[in-house]
Parts: structure tokens; sequence; C-alpha cells
């Protein structure tokens, strides 16, 4: 079989913060796909980098008195040492801020330029005066100008699901400053994404992508692709683009090409041939792995880029689900907002990759890290099932036989099928089927558990001329404990370097398990410890800080960051004013999402004794499937309205920064549809 050249890439952190739990599913995900193809023998390369532009990064870096460029450094060693933390074995790890990002982004739009694929036009966009600086819509909120409800972003309003330009908000506000934005024209540069409508219905549908990804993706090219804006106005920290001054590249249009920027990085490092990867009819395998999220830039902006700037567009993307901590969103006030550092802090990082590995499919389902089940999961197959296996069988062979495995299987059935499960097991790997290829190892666990346990060596080398006997069935033991730790290795690389050193082999997988015929293994030593629970407790106390929170008409203030920047408390009311307000527990017996509306979800509410139907702006928060059967708190008496999408009558009511990290208010579990909440 010939070997295959293959790049890995995973989606760029945003050098603006620490890496957390959530981004770990992907370099997990991507770091035991990468080691599974190196143990195959497949050459393989794994770049990553920090994605370190954008106007974010700049505002924070002048927050703490430093340069942009001081403070994408700080965030990329912190990255680099969090990784590495985790064991995850980059081959390059860069930034988007390097010469070689500049020259290919250059390189690339230099390209599109010429093929007729970028177009100019003049466009009036917010600008906050205090700042100066242009405003992005989610940087603006203010009053919706169709149903007057306050708090409300810069581009469509949660409440009525109207859309609009910025400035028609009432009493608009920049979040940055607080200051009212005015209009002002700029021109601006466009990706003419259109032109690629025929190629990316084409591309989509050519296995390059799963096919409910696909279909996502479908939605768009057939509602009519957009152009796409490129550019953005000084002051912005990134690259400027050439013979444009003022100008800027958009962070999304560099931080793609920072994967063949680190990739180039390395190949000049390494003297290999950076072009042999990237041209247009490379051989070469280019896999992305990236979260649901960034579907839309890598499935047709990126493709797209690629094919008119003449490179190679990838093979695969890769695309997985977000993590949910105890069945609920990450949550500071929680302490489910788990950061890696917090984590590695308090346990072994091999513990979360196996778990992740057992939920892990090839789909972008979510992946729950249920703490109860992650402490039970792990201690029991990871130490009572395959540690346990060599801990029973290795002191007896060196009682009875210095140390030397026997040269046959005395079970050559039970051998058979652990051997035969390479292929299968490989298969799964190949597939990102993790989670069933781990229940496909603790399956042969149970049976050499079984196989040991129905022949109890610790019985028979009590008897005496039972030696031989003890020797076989341990020494089988053994091999088959060396097999699962060959499946096992691409999730747990450390685990696998302590079992190589106590077998004295390097365990390989680019055929099936070698009986150890004659082998002599070193004394075993305790290898993993079970999790104690006051280790989880002492992770998430560590994680808890306090929310702001705050109250909107909608849900919740939704990502609204303006109480950085000012006191977000609104006019008092009189008591008599509050007391009007009639708070009832409500039980949500149906949630879908509003077709025609990004952030909305119809909710059906039981208040025992009748159903209302309440629209709610929670969708960046939860999935309708969640939500049923759970109890909240709404506003009772809150007068009905009419949206374009049907009757609300009510509201629900949320509290959180907003976005993702947004909870609607539970009520305490003896609480009854249609109590009064006091």
């Amino acid at each position: 079989m010939s070997v295959r050249t293959i790049l890995v890439t995973c989606a760029l952190p945003y050098a603006n913060g620490s890496i957390h739990l959530g981004h770990m599913v992907e370099h997990i995900q991507a770091d035991i796909w990468v080691r599974f193809q190196k143990m195959r023998g497949q050459h393989i390369t794994f770049v990553c980098a920090d994605d370190a532009h954008g106007t974010a990064i700049m505002l924070a870096a002048e927050k703490l008195g430093i340069s942009s460029e001081e403070q994408i450094e700080r965030v990329k060693a912190e990255h680099i040492a969090d990784f590495a933390g985790f064991g995850i074995e980059f081959d390059n790890y860069h930034s988007t801020h390097s010469s070689e990002n500049k020259a290919l982004s250059e390189l690339i739009y230099a390209r599109l330029k010429a093929n007729g694929h970028i177009n100019e036009r003049s466009i009036v966009q917010a600008f906050d005066p205090e700042k100066n600086i242009f405003l992005a819509d989610r940087y603006i909120k203010g009053t919706c100008p169709k149903c007057k409800t306050p708090d409300q972003y810069g581009d469509n309003c949660e409440a009525c699901g109207a859309t609009y330009a910025p400035m028609e908000l009432i009493n608009p506000v920049s979040m940055y400053s607080g200051a009212t934005p005015i209009a002002k024209e700029s021109k601006h540069l466009f990706f003419a994404l259109p032109s690629f409508s025929e190629f990316l219905r084409e591309w989509t549908r050519a296995g390059h992508l799963a096919p409910e990804v696909a279909n996502k993706l479908a939605e768009w090219i057939d509602g009519g692709l957009q152009e796409w804006d490129i550019s953005r106005d000084a002051p912005y920290f990134g690259f400027e683009i050439p013979g444009e001054p003022g100008k800027y590249f958009y962070v999304w249009l560099d931080a793609p090409i920072g994967y063949m920027a680190s990739h180039q990085h390395y190949c000049q490092q390494n003297n290999l041939d950076f072009n042999s990867y990237w041209k247009s009819d490379s051989s070469a395998e280019l896999y992305h792995f990236i979260g649901k999220d960034i579907i839309n830039f890598h499935g047709l902006f990126w493709p797209a880029m690629l094919h008119s700037a003449d490179f190679r567009t990838p093979t695969q993307v890769f695309c997985h689900g977000f993590l949910t901590v105890d069945g609920k969103k990450m949550s500071k006030s929680r302490g489910t907002f788990i950061n890696a550092r917090t984590y590695l802090d308090h346990l072994n990082p091999e513990y979360l990759s196996y778990y992740f590995a057992s939920k892990l499919t090839n789909g972008i389902e979510d992946i729950d890290l249920n703490l109860e089940d992650f402490v039970s999961r792990v201690n029991a197959d990871l130490v009572n099932k395959v540690v346990n296996i060599a801990s029973r069988c290795a002191n007896f062979i060196h009682k009875f036989n210095d140390g030397v495995l026997n040269s046959t299987p005395i079970d050559a059935t039970l051998w058979a099928r652990v051997q035969n499960a390479s292929g299968p097991i490989a298969d799964l790997y190949e597939a990102r089927e993790y989670g069933k290829a781990m229940r496909e190892i603790m399956a042969l666990a149970d049976a050499a558990n079984e196989y040991i346990a129905a022949n109890a060596p610790w019985t028979l080398a009590k008897q005496e001329g039972q030696e031989q006997q003890v020797i076989a069935i341990c020494s089988l033991g053994i091999n088959l404990f060396a097999a699962l730790m060959t499946y096992l290795k691409p999730v747990l690389p450390e685990l696998a370097s302590q079992v190589e050193e106590f077998l004295g082999i390097t365990l390989q997988w680019k055929e099936p398990p070698r009986y150890l015929n004659g082998q002599r293994i070193n004394p075993f030593k305790a290898l993993l410890q079970r999790i104690e629970t006051d280790k989880i407790n002492s992770m998430v106390e560590a994680s808890k800080t306090p929310e702001p929170i705050a109250a909107s008409t909608t849900a919740s203030l939704v990502d609204d960051k303006s109480w950085l920047n000012k006191d977000p408390i609104a006019a008092q009311i009189d008591y008599k004013d509050f007391a009007k307000i009639d708070l009832r527990v409500a039980k949500i017996i149906h949630a879908e999402a509003v077709t025609g509306a990004d952030k909305l979800l119809r909710l059906v509410l039981s208040l025992g004794s009748e159903e209302r139907q309440v629209f709610a702006g929670i969708k960046s928060a939860y999935a309708p499937e969640d939500l049923i059967g759970k109890h909240t708190v709404m506003v009772a008496n809150l007068a009905a309205r009419k949206m374009k999408f049907g009757m609300s009558e009510g509201m629900v009511l949320a509290a959180g920064p907003g976005g993702k990290d947004l909870f609607i208010l539970e009520p305490h579990s003896g609480a009854e549809p249609g109590m009064k909440v006091m």
C-alpha cells in the first residue's frame, strides 16, 4: 500500500482569550486522527496558528496599555503551553500575523483581483466619533424602530424579527464608548462570491463535506450568495491591502490563509516543497477540523478563494458540534466554563482525551461532558478494565518465569478475536468514529478480563505444579493488554509510552498486533490513578467567576458588553409598578426554531390551567429539543403582541452576558406550572 501525504489543520484559536475545553474537543479529535495516521505509516503534517487580527484584539491591547503585537505574543505563548499540556502534537504552531501570511494574503488577493473577482463600492456605515472607528452591527445597540423594544442589535430585532440598518435604531449607542454613532461613507472591497455559485454547488456535493453540512450550505447557495466584504477601515490591526491606503484585509480573509502560512513556515524550516501540497493538481490530501459555527467560511468562501487563486481546495472539511457540560451551555457562574489550564491544574489530560473519544462521532452533534459520567467511565474503562489486565498478570510472569512471556497463546480463539479486530478498529479511526472504536476496544477488554477471572491464575499459583499454566494464562493476558494499548495509543499516547517502557517494546500498528514471543517485560508499576470526585469539585470551584446579570425585554442582554463602559442599571421604578409584574412558573412543552429568524425560538408554555405561545431570542444558547420539559419563569401578564411570526403571549426570563452564555431562569425542582414567583 502506498504512503499517503496528508496535511491536517485545526481552526485557529482567536488570540484574544484562553483555550477552554470547548476548543479542546476539536484539537483532541484532530490529534487522535493524526497520531493514528502516523502509526499506520502515513506521511502526515499537523499545523495550526493563532488568529491574530481584528478590532477586538486592537482594543484589548489598548485597554491593557500594550501594543497589539505584545498582546498576541502573550496569548500565543499561553495557547502553545496549554496545547502542549494536553499533548497535542503540532508539527508547527504559527500566527496569522506573520511574514508568510502577509505575502500569501497579498498573493491571493492579487490573483482574485486579476481574475475580476474583486469589486469595489461605497457603503454607509455607523461610525463611533469618540473612538474614531467604524462599528460592526453587533457593536451597536438601540431601540427597535419597528416594535420599540430596547437593547437590540444593529442588524435585527430579536423581539419582532425585523431587520434594519444600524442607523435606523432609535437612540443607537456604540458598545465601545457609549457614544451615539454617526453615518459615514467609505469605499469597501468585495469578493465576488456569487460568481462561484455553480462551482460551490458541485464542490459541496463532491464528498468534501458531510451530507448534513452540504445540505446546510445548499440553503445559502440556493438562496443566492452575496458578495463578501473583505476590507475594513483603519484603525484596524491586520494587513493593509496593497494599493488601498487605510484599508485592511478583514480578519476572515487572512485567517484561513493562515493554514497555508503555518505550513509554509514549517516547510521552510524543514526544506520541504510547500507548492507540492498547495498546487491545484496536488496529490497530497488536505483536511480541516472545524466547529459547525464556521462552516460557511470553510465550505463557501475558502474553497471559492482557493479556486480563483489557482490553489488546491480541501480534500475534506471535518465538522464537529459544540461542547456542553452536564447537559447545559458552559457557565462561568456554575464553574463549568473550564479553561484548559484550570483542567490541567487538577486532572490528567488523557482522562479528557479518552472521554471525548468515547463520545465523538464523525457527525456534527454536540457532545456533553457529564462530570459524574466522566469520573465513572474513566475509572471503569481505563483503570478497572484496561490497566487491570496488566496489574493482574505481570507479577506472576516475574514470579514464575523471570518476566519472560511464553511463546504461543493458550487460547488461540481469544487471541485471534483481539488480533482480527485490528482492521475494523482502524477503519473506525479513519472514519473518525472514535466512540464506536472505544466501545469495540472496551468489549475486547471485557473479554480479556472475563478470561483471566475464569482461569483465576491467583488461585492456580497456590497449587503445586501449575506454574506453567499460570505463565500461559498471564502471558496471554499481557499480550491482550499490549494489543488493546496499541489500539488506544492514538488516544492515550502518554499512557502508551509508560506501557512501552513496561513491555520493553514500541507499540506499532502498521499490521495487526503480533504475539510477544519470549519478550521479557519489566516489573509492573501503577499506570493510572482513579479520578477522585474531590478533584472534579476543586476544578469546578476554581472555574467559578461571577457573570454580569441584567434583564431585557426579550430574554437577556444577549452579548451586551456595554456594562464594560457604562452603568447598566436602568432608571428606577416605584414598587407599585414592579408589583404589577406577574411572574409565574411555566413548563416548556414544545420548542422549535422560527423559520426566517436567526435568533428566535417559538415556545409553547404550560401554566397549568392554560397554554401560552412565546417567541424568545434564545436560539444562540439552546437547541429546541433541549428545552422541552424544562421549567422556567415567565412574565404572565405581559400584553400579547402580534409579531411577523405570530402572537407572542408573554415573555420568558433569562440572564447572562449573552450569545451562547445565556441561561433561562429555572425555578427550584418542587415548583409547579402556574405557581406564582415571589
